[in-house]
Order: structure tokens, then sequence, then C-alpha cells
């Protein structure tokens, strides 16, 4: 977007915050073209966030200022603020590059879209490990001791993949692999930006069940980026939807899927294919998601909203708490709920398919 949207947002309060993301915009073109927008955002410790949106949402962004790692020449204002514990606040934004470097693994851990690219093909996995260890001057026999317990809690042959360059592995056991590389310094916060995209549906909701698996032994907070709304519904413990690089929705899943208030969240779950609906129920978002130099005034999802009116084109509603926990930006929250039916499936149908999926690849799938 060429000037900054005047979008007021309400800090999405959590009781134990591990992260905090408060008004962070990302810019590009000397800070005329927005790719992130004035974005606020609690995440709580221990829970597992989904971050939902189309492609060129803004959500990698979102993804990346987390960990300070915008590609030059973007530009990244605002504040990000890590607790690694109740008393003590780090403004990430202020770290020196050593410190940055130590947060980006040992505190704050991330696994990129395509596992392919993130290792080097002419290494051997093992030596991957080993690299991280020595980076971060670590002790290498512990902290690979350590790998093969990662790497066998997802279901692999530690010694097979330890010993096998990328290519000799299948694109699921690259994945887990790269789970567990991001796991090595044992992080507090594991953010995945589109872990699952370049998998089929059976090795996707697999690796989703192994990750509940490993956040419950690690305690590790998880941030889930997706344009895959349904396969996120299945793990998440809460939701975030973003829209032309803002947040336009933020709920405790249960109550983001089953009572939206955002006519884009409720055109987003009512777009998803379900198999068991006849074809005709299956809606398309009709028109496009704005380019970041052309978002238009007011409210970005105006031009494809059924119920917009003026006060939309004029004005950018502003991201609030209106109800329990549920931060919605949209002037007509109220007639959304009431007006746009919801029918989408649920989350509690993709979790179960999820379950029985994955009970036939622990018994006897591609894992060893």
């Amino acid at each position: 977007m060429t000037a900054q949207h005047e979008q007021l947002t309400e800090p999405t309060e959590v009781d134990d915050p591990i992260l905090e993301i408060r008004n962070a915009s990302v810019t590009y073109d000397d800070g005329e073209t927005y790719v992130l927008d004035d974005v606020t955002f609690a995440i709580e410790r221990d829970e597992i966030v989904g971050v939902v949106g189309e492609s060129g949402s803004g959500k990698s962004m979102f993804a990346s200022a987390m960990l300070d790692a915008i590609p030059d020449p973007g530009k990244l204002s605002g504040e990000i603020l890590y607790h690694p514990d109740e008393d003590t606040t780090i403004d990430v934004l202020n770290l020196s590059d050593d410190e940055l470097r130590s947060y980006r693994w040992a505190d704050v851990s991330m696994v990129f879209q395509g596992a392919m690219s993130s290792f080097n093909p002419t290494m051997k996995v093992g030596a991957h490990f080993k690299d991280t260890l020595r980076a971060h001057d670590q002790d290498v026999a512990s902290g690979m001791d350590f790998a093969r317990e990662l790497l066998a809690d997802l279901y692999l042959d530690p010694e097979r993949v330890l010993d096998s360059y990328p290519h000799e592995l299948s694109g699921g056991m690259q994945q887990r692999a790269l789970i567990a590389l991001s796991l090595l310094l044992e992080p507090e916060v594991l953010v995945m930006d589109e872990p699952t995209a370049a998998l089929d549906l059976l090795m996707q909701r697999s690796i989703l069940m192994l990750l509940e698996e490993l956040q419950e032994k690690y305690e590790v907070t998880m941030v889930f980026i997706t344009h895959d709304l349904p396969l996120v519904a299945s793990l998440a413990d809460r939701m975030a939807v973003m829209y032309a690089f803002e947040l336009v929705e933020a709920a405790p899943r249960d109550q983001l899927i089953g009572d939206s208030g955002h006519p884009y969240t409720r055109a987003l779950l009512n777009s998803t294919p379900n198999i068991d609906a006849p074809l005709e129920e299956m809606k398309p978002i009709p028109g496009q998601s704005p380019a970041p130099i052309n978002v238009p005034d007011g409210c970005s999802y105006a031009d494809r909203c059924p119920l917009a009116t003026d006060e939309c084109t004029a004005t950018d509603p502003r991201f609030e708490n209106v109800e329990d926990e549920h931060f919605v930006a949209c002037h007509h929250w109220k007639q959304a709920k009431a007006d746009i039916e919801l029918n989408f499936a649920g989350a509690d149908a993709a979790a179960d398919s999820a379950a029985a999926d994955n009970d036939g690849f622990l018994e006897g799938g591609e894992q060893r």
C-alpha cells in the first residue's frame, strides 16, 4: 500500500505472553509500500496459534517479523517483545547482531516453507545439525544425542537420516528432519511458515499430529502460518486471520470457526472444500485481494464484501475486542454473524480425519 492505513489496533491481551508484536509494520520503497501494516498481537506461552490468510496477505512477513528477519531492503518498525519468563522482557529490535543470532535459534526458531531449499544439497543432514551446534557454541556430542531423540520422536530412523543427503529423503522425511533441526537448541517458540505446503494430504495431517505430540513433550509455543484453514484448525488453540497485510480477526479456535465476526473469515470458511457437502455449497470468494501498491482507503475488504457501506470505504475499522477474547476489525461484525451463514464442517471433523490418517501412517508409513 502506498500509504499506511489508519487502522487502530487494540492489544490482544493474554495471561502469560511469551511474544508480543506491537504496531509492527514492514515497508519497502523508502516507506512507501506496506507489506505488513500496524499489526499488534500477543502470543501466550505454551499455546499453538494458527495464522491464516490467502497468498500475499502478509502472513509470511508477520512470521519473519517475529525473528527480525525481514529480507533487505525491507524495513521493520514497531516493537517485538520477547518474555523468556514473567519478569524479563527483551526488545528484539534492539538486540546486537550476536544477540539476535542467538535469539533466532535458541529462543525463537523457524521452519521455513520448502524443506529442500532449507538444506544444503551438498551436505549430509547430520552435518547441518553439527554446524548448528558449533555455530551456537554447544557441545556437539550431547547435541547430537538430542538430535537423535528428536528424529526418533518424529518417527524417523536417526542414523539413516543423519547419514543421508537431503535428496535421499522423501519430502515428508525432509520436512520432519527440518523440524527436528529447528528444535535442536530447545527454543521456547517455534514459528512455522507453511511447513506442510509441498506435502500430500496424508503427510500434512500426520505431521500436524506429530507437532502436537512434540508441543506437549517439550512445552514449546508454536505459531503455524498457513493458507490452509481446515488443516490448522485441527491443531490450533487460537487462530488469527490476515487480509491485505493486516489482522482482521483473532479468537479461540472454536469461536473463530463457529462464530466468526468478520465477513472475510466467514467467506474463507465457506470457500473451504468439503467432500461431505454438495459442490454448490462451496462458495468461492469473488474478486482478488489487493496488491501492496493498490490497497484501497477504508476497509481493505470493502470491494469484496457483501455488507460494505459508505462507512467501510471511508474509515478503516478498528481491530478491537468485541467479545471475550474475540478481536475483529469490522464495522458490521454483528450483521456478519446474523446475515452470512456458515457452512464450514468445523475443526472436529478435520481433527478426526487427521487422527485416522495418522494411525495408518504410524503403523506402516514411510517413517522407517
